[in-house]
């Protein structure tokens, strides 16, 4: 059976890369269709969703030369 924390890490990086490619699907997406009326919402949550995965993969890589 694999470590805790180590499947802790594992999981955390997968759900975090998952959280870029909705990310950037979002983003392709809002593209392909059009902005209209200024910054589309699809653009913004699209944005955050790739930040947010990857504020997480840095703080784990942050942390993982910490200890």
């Amino acid at each position: 059976m694999p470590d805790p924390r180590q499947l802790h890490r594992s999981s955390t990086r997968l759900l975090s890369l998952a959280m870029i490619a909705i990310g950037v699907a979002l983003v392709v997406r809002t593209l392909v269709a059009g902005l209209r009326g200024g910054i589309a919402v699809g653009l913004v949550l699209g944005v955050l969703f790739v930040a947010a995965g990857g504020a997480r993969l840095y703080l784990q890589a942050r942390q993982g030369r910490g200890s």
